[in-house]
């Protein structure tokens, strides 16, 4: 490992920066990210809690985790992407692990066979190149069925599977909650007037914030929301959520299991491409307007690193798409910023650096924060998977070109979110041979990654 005190200190293809040493805390991207990393990082502790056999703590105590590895692609990888997680495959991953395994353990395994799987893909796809082949040879109307089918899955998941335990314990916070956020990233009449109005941007830049704090304030006002905060702090049980969760102390999943986690892997790749694509391209615009802050794009880095991410996470906290590459709108902001120049931000590994809380995840140990928030973590979720599934509709949609492919696409997504993923992912490729045949992409799959990943972030960014 060699030292350099102002890029970090290099290892392998890899650069660990050391929080206030190599980078700087930068208070804009500080504060943002302690409200808006706070009311998204907690969004699966419902899920945890309903179908894994968490409790409440222990829920926190998997976010804590998530988030470590999420933060490590900045600290210890280096990489010049703000990340996220691999939101729209979501809906798929828990449809398939919560349908098709009976128990926390058994759900458990399966995430782990998912990460696992997904680790090795993208290691391999990264290092040898075979990434873009992949996605140059994939029809656009499996395309748009994969991604289509994440939207069904979504809206499935709030409006029939979980409805009782969610949607309809606070349906007016949760509906107040949805248009609010509905408005402020895809209302054509509201783009209109924040090109007009600089409050109206900032307000839409915060992404899912606003919606959840109208539903904070609304829902006790009808009765559906109660707090009950706690003064204090909490101390994660590590030790005890690990046990309940990773495969050195529940069993590593059997091979049948990896056998049917296959296509799921391949579908979530096809997804999270998009990312991969758009990371690399808001930072190739910008670095023209840097010269004096040198950012290194790597791509088969990048799929390294997010391997790694995976591996590790499978091995002590596995829940597959928590660790993706790219929180798009995050990114977005940021680097826009430090286009700016460097009074606005010195460098771009502090403002990315900033947001993730430099690091430091203090949020997860403040007792009066997480109980605040606890009568709303079912909002935050449901928000999350129907701003998903919209988004994930309009650009599956604006991808086929004929009526037969925009039939056939919406056959396979209808097929993926109700079946299996190896029967939905076999209807749809025989679905686009025998209907639309084997077709070329008509536009680059570049410009259709990034069109679907700034979409699905939800980022209102040009």
């Amino acid at each position: 490992m060699t030292a350099n005190r102002s890029n970090g200190w290099q290892w392998g293809p890899f650069t660990f920066r050391l929080p206030f040493l190599h980078t700087r805390l930068l208070w804009p991207e500080f504060l943002q990210g302690v409200f808006v990393s706070t009311a998204t990082g907690l969004a699966l502790v419902p899920v945890l809690q309903a179908y894994f056999g968490m409790s409440f703590e222990q829920g926190v105590t998997c976010s804590l985790l998530y988030s470590f590895f999420i933060v490590s692609s900045l600290h210890t990888f280096g990489e010049p992407y703000a990340p996220g997680w691999n939101t729209p495959a979501l809906p798929l991953v828990l449809a398939f692990v919560i349908a098709g395994y009976p128990d926390p353990v058994q759900r458990f395994q399966a995430m782990t066979a998912l990460s696992l799987l997904f680790a090795g893909l993208v290691s391999v796809l990264g290092m040898t190149g075979l990434g873009s082949w992949l996605m140059r040879w994939l029809p656009p109307t499996l395309r748009a069925g994969i991604i289509l089918g994440a939207a069904f899955a979504a809206f499935k998941k709030v409006f029939i599977d979980d409805a009782e335990k969610f949607l309809l314990q606070q349906p007016i916070s949760t509906t107040l909650a949805c248009v609010v956020c509905l408005i402020l990233v895809f209302s054509v009449p509201f783009q209109a007037l924040k090109q007009r109005h600089r409050s109206l941007m900032l307000l839409a830049s915060l992404g899912l914030l606003p919606g959840f704090i109208a539903a904070a304030v609304v829902g006790p006002l009808v009765g559906e929301v109660h707090y009950d905060v706690q003064w204090g702090w909490l101390i994660p049980p590590i030790g005890e959520t690990v046990a309940k969760m990773s495969p050195f102390s529940i069993g590593w999943p059997s091979a049948k299991t990896y056998l049917e986690a296959i296509p799921l892997v391949l579908i979530a790749y096809v997804i999270q491409f998009g990312d991969i694509v758009t990371g690399t391209e808001v930072l190739r615009e910008a670095k023209s307007s840097r010269p004096d802050d040198p950012v290194d794009i790597n791509v088969r880095r990048s799929h390294l690193a997010l391997g790694i991410r995976n591996a590790l996470s499978a091995l002590v906290a596995p829940f597959f798409t928590t660790q993706g590459m790219l929180w798009t709108g995050v990114h977005v902001v940021i680097v826009q910023r430090w286009k700016e120049g460097p009074r606005s931000m010195r460098d771009l590994n502090s403002g990315l650096i900033s947001y993730y809380l430099m690091g430091l995840p203090f949020i997860y140990f403040l007792l009066p924060l997480l109980t605040g928030l606890k009568p709303l973590l079912g909002i935050a979720l449901s928000l999350t998977l129907i701003l998903t599934g919209f988004a994930c509709a309009y650009v599956a949609m604006a991808i086929p070109k004929t009526n037969a492919s925009r039939g056939t696409a919406l056959l396979v997504g209808a097929a993926l979110a109700l079946f299996e993923p190896w029967i939905g992912l076999a209807i749809g490729v025989t679905a686009c041979l025998l209907l639309v045949g084997f077709e070329r992409d008509q536009a680059p799959a570049v410009e259709t990654a990034i069109a679907a990943s700034r979409a699905t972030s939800g980022s209102s960014a040009p």
